[in-house]
């Protein structure tokens, strides 16, 4: 079973990503380094006493497009651990009872290359609840085995085995699983000084002309994610090229009238670079994926208020088990 598991172990030189490529959430990323990177760099200061041990499992949850599976390919990039990633399609199987040997092996294949991180995108489909009456009995028993393998009977404290869990749907967690995840980060929609950072990120390799007000461009993005950001900029960066070729239409149709040969095509060396009309442009075009009023984001407030790190735990009534 551990020989089918070994395409999802993923070599760090593979991914490239880095913790530079993330502009803003400088706290998840220290929290993060502090979490998983200092443990596998230098376990000499952690073997003093019982507590400082790595820590188990470790959760990101926020809206989407804020940077969650980003994070993770970061730490994947960066600690130095092998890094397993696990999804539905690599652990089920038609034959019943053979999904729980593969959750098995996971937890076997990371305990021999340790340290390790296995990582868990989109968790809430895998452990959901429990209570969940329309699920099948199969299902019930694979996420039983993950817990049991994950922190049960046999598993010894010394293993360097660390489980990142991304998700946007935290409340739909079971809470077992919550308990194996005892740090819970939220991944918040950036402000606009993060956005600003965003911004420099990405277009760090563009050609900009001087006028390009990087705060101008953030605080005219209220409310927008890291991805609807890269999508901006991507539309503004396709605008300048539609010019050229609308300046070439022109100027073969010219040509076609007068009789002469067409002029030659532009390169890449034509296209002008990026101004703020551009990204206004973009701004008409593009808008925010996620609204901050919208159920879900509330509702995940609620539950970072609850259970994530730096909530006040104040138990409101919460919505959703109305």
């Amino acid at each position: 079973f551990e020989k089918r598991l070994l395409a999802d172990v993923i070599p760090p030189s593979d991914i490239g990503v880095t913790f530079d490529d993330i502009g803003a959430l400088e706290n998840v990323k220290d929290t993060l380094k502090e979490l998983v990177m200092l443990p596998l760099q230098r376990p000499e200061l952690f073997c003093k006493g019982q507590l400082t041990k790595p820590c188990k499992g470790i959760l990101l949850f926020g809206p989407p497009g804020t940077g969650k599976t980003m994070l993770a390919k970061a730490v994947a990039t960066e600690a130095g651990a092998n890094f397993i990633n696990i999804s539905m399609s690599s652990i089920t199987s038609k034959w019943f009872g053979e999904g729980e040997k593969y959750v098995k092996a996971v937890f076997s294949l990371a305990s021999k290359i340790a340290p390790s991180v296995i990582f868990v995108d989109e968790v809430d489909s895998m452990l959901g609840r429990r209570e969940n009456p329309g699920e099948h009995e199969a299902m019930r028993k694979m996420k039983n085995e993950f817990m049991v393998n994950w922190d049960g009977l046999r598993t010894k404290d010394t293993e360097r085995v660390l489980v990142l869990a991304a998700t946007n749907r935290p409340f739909d967690l079971d809470e077992a699983v919550i308990r194996r995840l005892p740090r819970r980060l939220m991944v918040n929609l950036p402000d606009a000084a993060n956005r600003a950072k965003i911004l420099k990120v990405i277009l760090a390799k563009e050609d900009l002309s001087p006028e390009v007000d990087f705060d101008a461009v953030a605080s005219m993005t209220d409310g927008y994610s890291g991805s609807d950001l890269k999508n901006l900029c991507v539309t503004a960066a396709h605008r300048p090229i539609k010019e050229i070729l609308e300046k070439e239409k022109k100027e073969q149709a010219a040509a076609l009238a007068e009789g002469k040969p067409p002029p030659p095509l532009s390169g890449s060396a034509d296209i002008r670079s990026l101004n703020m009309d551009d990204f206004k442009y973009a701004h008409e075009r593009v808008c925010a994926s996620v609204s901050s009023e919208s159920v879900n984001m509330t509702e995940l407030l609620q539950w970072n208020e609850l259970y994530g790190e730096g909530g006040s735990r104040r138990k409101k009534a919460l919505s959703y088990f109305m």
